[in-house]
């Protein structure tokens, strides 16, 4: 749902909210400066801009664009900045676009494309309203706020994702078997989308603190650094969560391996045991099948079974022990040469 709001600061540093769009234009010449803040707004609206404020109809372009990433672009009346809000939520990463662009005597912040139920910049206006008064010291200042909110939402997010990999950890050692590794996976995947939108954003800030926008005041520039060393910190942290997902991602496979070799070596000790039974009855069998239907008692004659079948049993035991000894000779002894 598109959602507009415009307010007016005046030169005594008075913050009131402009009913219409062109009231707030309106407002901009009476001294002081304004701020547009766009939620969700209509292609439409965002091109009335370019006649009005002058702002480039390619900028306009990137405001809909949702492949784009962040980056700082120069033009004659204002400087174009985009940036990304970050919110991790249900184990998903999700990006969110804020285009701002700032002027002599305006900021316009464009936010919510694609972003359905979430607002990038919620409730921002009361941080301003009751926060420091050099929010409402110039459209630079304002930007910093938002970039500053903005930066801030990031903490949450990463603090998220180190949760979760604490708990993958945990699970890992816990039960390798029930572990998924797609968890990782997705989160490798999410560690990059980051690492892209801070490396960019990064460069954003090198380019503000070294003054290369005309609009933003040398006064201005030391708030700015501050929002620099956050984002070094930010990008610093996505590198570590890198190195801890790789590193999990080697345990996972190195406890897999160990236990399927585990499950190979019972396999084998399985088969050995039914092949040392197998052997030591195979002679037993070709005996006894020599040896019946009734052929032993016609050797030794009928009236002397009792005697005939006895021997015939222990001559099997004895037959069935010493092959057991020579099996286990044999093994001892291919075992020593190993």
């Amino acid at each position: 749902m598109s959602e507009s709001k415009f307010y007016h600061f005046s030169s005594d540093v008075l913050f009131y909210g402009v009913e219409t769009l062109e009231k707030a234009i309106a407002a901009s010449k009476e001294g002081g400066f304004v701020w547009y803040n766009f939620f969700d707004p209509s292609r439409e609206e965002i091109n009335s801009l370019v006649d009005t404020i002058g702002i480039h109809p390619l900028s306009v372009e990137d405001c809909f664009d949702d492949k784009q990433v962040p980056k700082i672009e120069y033009f004659p009346n204002n400087t174009f900045i985009l940036f990304n809000a970050f919110t991790y939520d249900e184990k998903a990463l999700i990006i969110d676009e804020v285009n701002l662009f700032l002027g002599q005597n305006f900021l316009i912040t464009i936010s919510g494309h694609n972003s359905g139920t979430r607002r990038p910049l919620n409730n921002i206006e009361a941080l301003i309203e009751n926060g420091p008064a050099k929010a409402k010291s110039g459209p630079d200042f304002l930007m910093h706020t938002v970039l500053d909110y903005l930066v801030d939402q990031k903490y949450k997010a990463f603090d998220d994702m180190e949760e979760e990999l604490e708990n993958a950890e945990e699970l890992l050692l816990s039960d390798v078997e029930k572990f998924q590794a797609v968890m990782l996976i997705r989160l490798r995947k999410d560690l990059l989308s980051l690492r892209k939108s801070l490396y960019h954003e990064r460069e954003i800030l090198v380019k503000i603190c070294r003054q290369d926008c005309p609009y933003i005041s040398e006064k201005a520039i030391v708030h700015f650094r501050d929002i620099y060393d956050h984002l070094a910190k930010f990008f610093e942290l996505t590198e570590t969560y890198r190195e801890i997902e790789t590193s999990l991602m080697e345990l996972y496979t190195s406890l897999l391996n160990n236990l399927m070799t585990k499950m190979s070596n019972d396999t084998n000790i399985s088969v050995r045991r039914l092949t040392l039974i197998a052997t030591i009855f195979m002679p037993l069998t070709v005996i006894s099948g020599i040896g019946g239907m009734s052929e032993w008692s016609m050797m030794t004659g009928p009236e002397n079974w009792k005697i005939s079948y006895p021997v015939f049993l222990l001559g099997m035991v004895i037959i069935a022990v010493l092959n057991y000894l020579v099996i286990k000779r044999i093994e001892k002894k291919n075992k020593y040469h190993l």
